[in-house]
């Protein structure tokens, strides 16, 4: 394991994102761990039948990539939601490639808080997901503040 490296401040303006391709195992393990059995994610004739047109992933796999993005790049280790306020725009299907996008748009300067704009993008340029988050990133290398 590689020790958990000091990082800058975020700056207003930085930007990282994270892609993956969703799979269809994603919605049994998200089944597993959140009880969600909403019959969009299960049953094709229900789902066909619903204005999405067919089968449709759980929210928090959609959303889950922001978690990806701002625990590994940006503010990166340590970091934690404390706020979100997501708008789901569009649906994502098994197969699709996602694309979870972060923009610093505040960095306190007393407490290591930061207000990020943060948006998903489906493989064909559609927005699923978009709105705010505030985060705050804990030291893990035992420096203060």
């Amino acid at each position: 394991m590689t020790p958990i490296q000091a990082r800058t401040r975020p700056v207003v303006g930085q930007t990282a994102q994270m892609s993956r391709r969703v799979a269809e195992t994603d919605i049994s393990l998200f089944t597993e761990i959140s009880g969600d059995r909403n019959p969009l994610h299960y049953d094709p004739e229900a789902a066909k039948s619903s204005r999405f047109g067919g089968i449709v992933v759980q929210g928090g796999i959609t959303s889950a990539i922001l978690n990806a993005v701002v625990a590994e790049e940006l503010p990166g280790p340590g970091t934690v939601f404390l706020n979100v306020n997501w708008d789901f725009k569009a649906p994502v299907r098994p197969g699709d490639v996602i694309t979870g996008h972060v923009e610093v748009l505040e960095a306190r300067e007393d407490k290591p808080i930061t207000k990020l704009r943060t948006w998903v993008v489906r493989g064909d340029g559609t927005v699923v997901l978009e709105g705010t988050a505030v985060c705050y990133t804990m030291d893990l290398c035992g420096n203060d503040g």
